[in-house]
């Protein structure tokens, strides 16, 4: 499990510093030809629906409303974009959720093509960080994702979420399987990071990681 003595405490400051200056919307982008020119490095969140994408967002950023949360599971239905920095130094995307089995086939088949498509093609795009609920580890549908991220050889890392929601013993256990499982795969950064929108565990690595990899 990485924590903040596994970053160095000038990259924990200068991450901090970072997501305290300004962070704005830019816009939405239902297919690709709405997306933004590539013109500053951009960090990709994925993740099952409900596995709480927009809630860790909202505490990686320390605003409470930036990206807007739901208890309704694939509520995020486009790409957005968050400018962060004045001036403007990198981008933050929040992806569609996958794996939301009541949605209408074509609809999910419509944000699968996005989100693959955006990976594969994205040049400014340094690393996906991919959202996996603590409670439940990596599923299928997920592993179908991080495969995907494999063979386009697409950055990643992955990230547990609502880790304050399952007892310590339990934790450990899902960090040291999700840990071994990272470890075999090709483009995936070795260590994971665990997090809590709620209580914070995580974010100064998180944010960390993040102004890692786009330096």
């Amino acid at each position: 499990m990485t924590d903040e003595r596994g970053f160095d405490p000038a990259l924990i400051e200068a991450a901090r510093k970072a997501f305290a200056g300004p962070i704005d919307f830019l816009k939405s982008a239902p297919a690709l030809e709405f997306i933004p020119d590539g013109i500053v490095p951009e960090v990709a969140f994925a993740g099952r629906s409900n596995v709480g994408k927009s809630s860790l967002l909202n505490a990686l950023t320390g605003r409470k409303a930036l990206a807007r949360t739901s208890v309704t599971p694939g509520r995020t239905q486009e790409l957005n974009f968050f400018d962060v920095g004045q001036p403007l130094a990198f981008r933050l995307v929040d992806m569609p959720g996958y794996g939301f089995a009541k949605a209408p086939k074509d609809m999910v088949r419509k944000w699968r093509y996005l989100i693959n498509d955006f990976l594969r093609g994205r040049q400014s795009l340094k690393r996906t960080l991919v959202l996996i609920d603590s409670r439940h580890g990596i599923k299928d549908v997920d592993r179908e994702i991080l495969t995907m991220l494999d063979k386009a050889a697409v950055s990643y890392r992955v990230v547990l979420t609502k880790a304050d929601k399952i007892k310590a013993t339990d934790l450990e256990a899902v960090i040291a399987a999700t840990t071994a499982e990272a470890r075999q795969r090709p483009a995936a950064h070795p260590d994971i990071i665990a997090t809590s929108s709620e209580g914070g565990l995580g974010i100064p690595e998180l944010r960390a990681a993040v102004i890692e990899s786009i330096g």
